[in-house]
């Protein structure tokens, strides 16, 4: 059974998708700001968190800050139209995924379904044999964990499966749609911005010099590779 923890201040956005998640088999537990998210963070323990922006008192955005300084659990975003700037924001801040509202119960469904995929490990997965090793950086898809100087990395999970499937081919370069449907499952080429904010938080996390990354590289007018070559 997933966990899901739904932190929406809307009332009857709130008991609307709660029903829906228990409808499908999920233990959910609602709350209706912030800082009873975080709250019930630690003792309900997650599997995944569905996070709406506008919330009184600590904003989403926050909230999806104070998160990520403790867990990976995965993060989606849920929004308003019109809430790009804020959208892009919090994929900047470590949410994995973001869905528009209102959003119908076999949409969130998907896109929960797609996230809690990135977290396990597949077959195709580099390393299967294996950790593999690239410089200073060590990658196991078998275990999904990913070392820097033999220090394990804290990543996302959607930062993860993005560094598993571009370093499952290095060198070849991958367009921004194909990153979507391999490891967002999406197919709109409007959700571009998910992978962008991804390989921004990846870098972070892997190069010793972002402005010159040695490992994901951009390929100008196209996409993204894993290097070195």
């Amino acid at each position: 059974m997933t966990r899901v923890l739904l932190i929406e201040d809307d009332p009857a956005v709130r008991r609307g998708v709660t029903l829906g998640l228990r409808r499908n088999g999920h233990e959910t537990e609602a709350v209706a700001t912030g800082e009873d998210g975080m709250e019930s963070l630690a003792p309900f323990a997650p599997d995944i968190v569905l996070l709406d922006l506008m919330l009184p008192g600590m904003s989403g955005l926050e909230t999806c800050r104070r998160i990520r300084e403790t867990s990976q659990v995965p993060i989606v975003i849920l929004s308003a139209r019109g809430d790009d700037v804020d959208v892009v924001v919090g994929l900047e801040a470590g949410a994995d995924d973001y869905i528009v509202k209102p959003a119908s119960g076999e949409v969130i469904e998907a896109r929960m379904r797609a996230v809690l995929r990135r977290v396990a490990p597949t077959q195709s997965s580099p390393g299967s044999d294996g950790p593999l090793l690239y410089g200073d950086l060590e990658i196991d898809g078998t275990a999904v964990r990913v070392c820097k100087h033999g220090r394990e990395l804290v990543l996302a999970p959607s930062e993860v499966k993005l560094l598993l499937f571009l370093s499952a081919a290095p060198g070849q370069t991958f367009s921004r749609r194909q990153l979507l449907e391999a490891v967002w499952e999406h197919s709109y080429y409007g959700d571009a911005r998910l992978v962008d904010a991804c390989v921004k938080r990846l870098r972070a996390k892997i190069e010793d010099d972002h402005g010159n990354p040695r490992y994901v590289q951009t390929v100008r007018g196209f996409g993204y590779r894993f290097g070195p070559l």
